[in-house]
């Protein structure tokens, strides 16, 4: 046997690869953590990369990064996709302003992929997606549905795990860019409280926030840890007056708002979080665990201007020669085709929406995202050196949706201005049967079963917000204009079952030099079934140098959702506003244009790198490719001609005459990703208290393969453009006194091009590279009370300024990945007991 430095350094058999790299934000605390209250060192242990043992940081040779929760704790934002994107070069995040149900749950993307793509995990078992689809995720995101990390408080975090390899062999669907593990914290004792407010340099985005945290024992053998987060935040806007409303106000019509349009990171109006984590030593070979959450969250944000003399099916269809007006006699005798504004104003059986909203009007959008999990389990070992571990879950997300301050026409004056849409529920339930065994010499065997079921519903929208009103016929648009409500016959649930069966292997051929391999089997009850397999092996050329690589094969499953997923939205099309429905790919109207049922995505990963570690300096750097074919995605818009709209009204699809274009989920493209991240950091001696860490992400995207009928040349240029290709940190943190410390962290972006308004091409923006600067200072009044005041983006940065900020009246490329609001100060008050 091994000693236990040697044990630790081995890999798990979770893979089929030959692996040799090694993590980058974390590895930056390779040093040992120290405990604020205590002072003692804290060693970090990582649970992702291995079904064997965790291991520390350290000595583990798959590139597994961790992240303290201080490291949290040091930044402006508090929603976990932003401090996310603060500590992860390669995760990148935006406001998503105007981006319908997007808005409410933020896609997110690691390694240049699709939300979806990353699997996360909460004390190392699988976490439950999202509801919400994201509609429009500038080319990238389209129709991706991932988990919603933004429910997780920093204040609940034990520390965060990212591992930075292909891992479906050992976990499964999603698991192609990576993982990321939120490990809860488990103390019995103590615990704080924080308060935490700040603005924006402009004045607007005030946010309002308290955290807590405390630790408790469960009798004498256990603990249960208990956290919550509240926070509040208004709105923000970088608005201009759009060119079609100022030359309204210009020809005198007072009744235009202004501006018409607010783009802007939309209202928190409320967001509560619970979570708990607890354990219980049943004997001395047994534990029980139990860990869950419940959060609300209720945010709102603008949807595009209604132009009052074109906006078609509301009030013109022929782009404003002349004026929508309808008919409220019945039988259509009033005699009102052709009349003017004033002339149908004037008449008590003629009706235009100007006397409703003469200025127009900018329906507003949001929605109440309630989430909920409960994770229970047993774990133990025999004395044979078996261990198991048994877990069921079940988690819950549901988006209930709202939209105001707009019509549905086709009711004509009847009409409420307030919908209720309906919403979309996400649930999944799993049973898991690990075993894992380190009985050999030079051998550890883990092997494990895994049940999922995954359910999406659709409910449906209350009447008005669907409904075929009377001056449907006339031309007026059908259901709440923005987002029309979920038809009856729209809602339902749609479920999956799958199941699997893994096995991983590790082999250790010397002193220096391990390999390990895995295979794991899935079979789904829609698709059929998939076999996947990883081989890894890390050499340790000497003390202070080794070298990894691996190579894997992948998959990701289409979801419940993207298969049965129906929505409206109103975006920008070739003739501009345009409601565009996403349909499941076997809905007639689909079919019609090329539909059928989806295939699960597959993937090639490889990486090979290098870790140095000697005199107070680590440095790593490495390289990885990812080839994904059969990638799903939604079409572009495909419009629909009078003809195609004509023979679906004809098959009974009434609604088919308000789309103007369909979308639906396809796999019909390939893409090959590659990057390089490189991590160092340094601890002088020179400098007492001092540490430096520079941590750089280079990531590219090539679409090698896609169908030009369902995929637009301008959507391939934002699937390999639309993220910044290079991003990275250089952060200095100094403690000047027992008591006093600062952090200054210097960030750059890479230049990138936004599809502005997603409108195929015709507004193109080329966004140049940018730094910032985020800086905090922070004093320990005494053992138990803290403040700190600092400032995100210090410097008051902002993206270049939109060269078509006419047309809707966004100030700065709106898909900025350092947002566009400028600078941020903020301050917190912690209490620690």
């Amino acid at each position: 046997m091994k000693n236990s430095t040697q044990r630790a350094l081995q890999l798990n058999a979770l893979s089929f690869s030959v692996l040799m790299a090694i993590g980058y934000p974390v590895l930056a605390e390779e040093a040992p953590a120290t405990d604020r209250k205590t002072g003692e060192s804290v060693e970090r242990i990582a649970v992702v990369g291995s079904r064997a043992a965790p291991r520390s940081v350290g000595e583990s040779p798959v590139p597994v990064d961790i992240i303290g929760s201080e490291e949290f704790t040091k930044n402006g934002a508090t929603d976990m996709n932003d401090l996310m994107g603060k500590v992860v070069p390669s995760y990148n995040v935006n406001a998503q302003p105007i981006s319908d149900a997007a808005t409410l749950v933020r896609p997110a993307n690691m390694r240049g992929l699709a939300p979806d793509h990353t699997l996360v995990l909460v004390n190392g078992k699988r976490r439950h997606r999202a509801s919400v689809i994201a509609f429009q995720g500038a080319g990238i995101s389209d129709g991706a549905q991932g988990p919603d990390i933004s429910v997780i408080p920093a204040i609940a975090l034990k520390q965060v795990e990212v591992l930075r390899d292909g891992a479906a062999a050992q976990y499964g669907s999603d698991a192609i860019a990576g993982v990321i593990n939120f490990q809860l914290k488990d103390s019995a004792e103590g615990g704080e409280l924080e308060f935490r407010s700040g603005q924006y340099y402009e004045g607007d985005g005030t946010l309002s926030q308290v955290a807590g945290n405390i630790g408790l024992p469960l009798s004498a053998n256990g603990f249960a840890n208990f956290s919550f987060q509240y926070r509040a935040q208004d709105d923000t806007s970088r608005s201009v007056q759009r060119d079609d409303a100022a030359a309204l106000q210009a020809a005198g019509n007072a009744d235009v708002p202004d501006p018409a349009q607010i783009w802007g990171t939309p209202e928190t109006k409320s967001d509560l979080t619970l979570f708990f984590n607890a354990g219980l030593d049943l004997n001395d070979h047994q534990k029980a665990y139990m860990f869950g959450n419940w959060a609300r969250r209720n945010v709102e944000g603008g949807f595009f201007y209604r132009n009052p003399s074109n906006r078609s099916g509301v009030y013109s269809n022929d782009g404003g020669a002349t004026p929508l007006v309808g008919d409220l006699t019945g039988d259509m005798s009033g005699n009102c085709a052709g009349m003017t504004i004033a002339e149908a104003m004037a008449s008590d059986v003629c009706f235009v929406f100007n006397e409703m909203f003469p200025g127009g009007f900018t329906p507003r959008f949001g929605g109440i995202v309630t989430d909920s999990s409960l994770v229970a389990g047993v774990k133990g070992d025999m004395a044979s050196g078996l261990s198991y571990d048994f877990t069921a879950s079940y988690g819950r997300n549901e988006s209930d949706f709202y939209i105001k301050n707009t019509v549905n026409a086709s009711l004509g004056p009847e009409t409420p201005t307030t919908f209720d849409p309906g919403k979309y529920v996400e649930m999944e339930r799993g049973l898991n049967l690990d075993f894992d065994y380190l009985g050999f010499d030079t051998w550890s065997l883990a092997a494990g079963l895994e049940y999922r079921r995954e359910t999406f519903e659709i409910y449906n929208g209350d009447p008005y917000s669907f409904e075929i009103g009377p001056l449907a016929s006339q031309g007026f648009g059908i259901g709440s204009n923005g987002f029309p409500g979920f038809k009856p016959e729209d809602s339902g649930s749609w479920s999956r079952g799958n199941a699997a069966v893994y096995l991983d292997v590790e082999k250790e051929l010397s002193n220096d030099l391990l390999v390990t391999g895995a295979v794991r089997y899935e079979h789904y009850d829609d698709f059929g079934s998939t076999t996947n397999g990883k081989l890894s092996a890390i050499w340790s050329i000497n003390d202070n140098f080794s070298l990894r690589s691996a190579a894997s094969t992948g998959f990701r499953a289409p979801t419940v959702g993207q298969n049965n997923v129906r929505n409206v939205t109103t975006a920008f099309g070739p003739n501009g506003l345009e409601d565009q429905a996403t349909l499941p790919p076997t809905n007639p109207i689909s079919v019609q244009k090329g539909g059928k049922p989806l295939d699960p995505e597959k993937s090639v990963n490889l990486s090979f790198g290098g870790v140095y570690n000697a005199n107070n300096f680590f440095l790593t750097v490495d390289y990885f490719h990812i080839k994904l074919k059969d990638r799903i995605t939604q079409t572009s818009p495909l419009t629909l001609t009078d003809e195609d709209k004509a023979a679906l009204v004809s098959q009974g699809i009434l609604d088919a005459s308000s789309f103007s274009a369909v979308r639906y989920f396809t796999n019909d493209f390939d893409t090959t990703t590659q990057g390089i991240d490189l991590v160092a950091t340094y601890t002088p001696e020179w400098l007492d208290g001092s540490s430096f860490s520079l941590a750089y992400n280079w990531t590219e995207t090539t679409v090698d393969k896609f169908n030009p009928d369902n995929i637009s040349a301008s959507k391939v240029k934002a699937l390999e453009e639309s993220l910044p290709h290079h991003k990275g940190s250089l952060t200095y943190n100094q403690a000047l006194t027992a008591d006093l410390r600062a952090m200054v962290r210097l960030n750059y972006y890479g230049a990138y091009w936004e599809d502005h308004l997603g409108s195929d091409g015709e507004l193109p923006i080329d966004v140049s590279s940018a730094f910032t600067v985020d800086a905090e200072l922070g004093y320990d009044i005494n053992d138990d009370w803290n403040v700190s005041v600092g400032a995100q983006n210090l410097l008051d940065t902002y993206p270049d300024d939109n060269p078509w900020a006419g047309v809707a009246g966004a100030k700065y490329p709106i898909t900025s990945p350092y947002g566009f609001n400028g600078g941020f100060y903020y301050g917190r008050v912690t209490y620690r007991f």
